[in-house]
């Protein structure tokens, strides 16, 4: 009998160690999807939608319009770039409210020459400034979009294009593929072109409603993990109660060596200071900053300031180490369990994301127009700050164990450094005592008095 089984139990086994490798590519496959996933804004995404409108001899006219809801990531200067594959052998005929940065061979037409011919073509909004004759709505910004939250109507992006060699029916006409969204370098991934229903629009006197020949969506998504392989910012804590203050972790955005990355930071004090600066324009991706030890572009510094009866006051101040990008709009998200009871905040706008239903933890915070929304880049005037004033929830309040500091912050929508929770400021073994200890103080030794008084 033995013999006999003995096949059979090999198969098993293999069965078995196959099962155990699928399991395992699966799990990794789970894990490199949940790296765009951000627990503060689960929802967040761009969409991009392709409505056709009307159809031509060749092919369709149609508005492409890009809507970012994501609630504190915004695009900033120099803006977004899209790019895809045509699915045939389509062409651009002409475009209203955006530019293909390169046309192409367009040498087989002898005539009329197409405004782009690339297979693989890549649309750049156009400037503020742009003629009107050359403008749609939700154009002309530069490529800018500013977040869901801060800005909704200035959160969406739109330009229209005539489409050549597509087809001209629902059935004939292909969705483009490999949509890639740079906001303005990576981090973000599209997925493929949904046909979804058609997108229906009201009429400016909201009498009448039309729809699209054809609609499709593609969702794209943000991986900080895409974006950079370092962190962009830190932050750095300290206290009324204790003299320590807590940098900045050591190489939190990475490391000075001269030996592998020369001129990876300029000294504050260098003679040669505006001359490395102008000179390193040229690619404004990379930050040039200034010579720390955490590197990083930009420090978020949480100050615990002061103590009161009923109330207890922060100062927040954002520092700019980036000799090669001025932030505009910038936002922090802060998480602290205190936000239920903000009292008032100074020289910031304020708004509470909510991301876990009921639970008010979490703020989101970004300068006031013309005034602080604009962080400049490192010197004297690279540095917002503001004030928070909180009232005490008794049931929570202590300053004990680093409760007073945020759990987490967000610059611009990245994750920030965080210090280890054990190098936080504590509270000093004497001398510092919440009111509430001293009347607790003074009842005990009341009543230690009276029982002695009862017992004599």
């Amino acid at each position: 009998m033995g013999p006999l089984f003995l096949p059979m139990i090999r198969s098993v086994s293999k069965l078995i160690s196959f099962t155990i490798l699928l399991l395992f590519g699966l799990a990794c496959t789970s894990f490199t999807a949940t790296e765009a996933y951000d627990p503060l804004d689960p929802n967040g995404n761009i969409t991009i939608k392709w409505d056709i409108i009307s159809w031509t001899p060749d092919g369709y006219v149609a508005v492409v319009t890009i809507y970012n809801f994501q609630k504190y990531r915004h695009i900033q200067a120099p803006g977004w770039s899209l790019e895809w594959t045509w699915a045939k052998k389509e062409l651009i005929w002409n475009m209203v409210g955006g530019e293909a940065t390169e046309q192409g061979d367009c040498s087989k037409f002898k005539t009329t020459i197409p405004y782009c011919c690339k297979k693989n073509p890549t649309v750049v909004d156009l400037l503020p400034g742009t003629p009107y004759n050359q403008q749609i709505a939700n154009c002309c910004k530069g490529g800018v979009l500013t977040s869901f939250v801060q800005d909704p109507a200035n959160a969406v992006a739109s330009f229209q294009l005539s489409v050549g060699q597509a087809g001209t029916t629902n059935k004939t006409v292909r969705v483009p593929k490999n949509f890639t969204l740079n906001a303005p370098g990576p981090g973000y991934t599209c997925s493929s072109a949904n046909v979804v229903k058609p997108t229906k629009f009201v009429t400016p006197d909201k009498r009448r409603v039309t729809q699209a020949m054809m609609t499709w969506n593609v969702t794209c998504t943000y991986s900080q993990f895409l974006a950079q392989k370092t962190p962009t910012c830190c932050v750095s804590l300290s206290s009324f109660y204790n003299d320590t203050i807590v940098p900045c972790p050591t190489c939190s955005c990475g490391c000075q060596s001269n030996t592998t990355h020369p001129g990876s930071c300029v000294e504050p004090d260098s003679p040669y200071l505006a001359s490395v600066v102008s000179a390193s324009s040229k690619n404004s991706y990379m930050p040039l900053v200034q010579c720390t030890n955490h590197m990083c572009p930009i420090r978020v510094h949480w100050h615990v300031k002061l103590n009161y009866v009923e109330y207890w006051r922060v100062k927040v101040t954002v520092t700019n180490f980036n000799y090669r990008m001025n932030y505009s709009d910038w936002n922090l998200v802060v998480q602290h369990p205190n936000f239920d009871n903000l009292t008032e905040i100074f020289s910031f706008n304020y708004k509470s994301i909510t991301p876990y239903a009921t639970i008010n933890d979490t703020a989101m915070l970004w300068g006031l127009k013309f005034y602080n929304d604009f962080l400049m880049q490192a010197g004297p005037l690279g540095n917002v700050q503001s004030e928070l004033l909180f009232r005490k929830d008794q049931a929570t309040f202590t300053f004990d164990k680093g409760w007073a500091f945020p759990r987490r912050i967000y610059f611009n929508g990245d994750n920030c450094v965080m210090p280890p929770p054990d190098a936080y400021p504590s509270l000093p073994n004497s001398g510092f005592r919440q009111y509430t200890s001293l009347l607790a103080l003074i009842m005990t030794s009341l009543s230690t008095a009276a029982l002695m008084y009862v017992h004599a």
